[in-house]
């Protein structure tokens, strides 16, 4: 997952829902509204998320 959060070219300062719509952005067009992966794209969006929170705390960590 991490290699899919890279590929969403965001910036640290970016906010959550920034993530959430570059991640959405990555879904296919069925994919996006399927009930049926729900929970699975939501697994998907915490993922990325917490990946995005990570490389906050790393910048913040080594003042980037």
């Amino acid at each position: 997952m991490f290699g899919t959060y890279c590929r969403l070219d965001l910036p640290i300062s970016a906010t959550a829902l920034d993530v959430i719509r570059a991640t959405r952005r990555k879904f296919k067009r069925a994919a996006r509204s399927d009930r049926a992966q729900r929970d699975a794209r939501h697994a998907v969006y915490r993922a990325m998320l917490r990946h995005h929170a990570a490389a906050g705390g790393l910048a913040a960590r080594w003042r980037l």
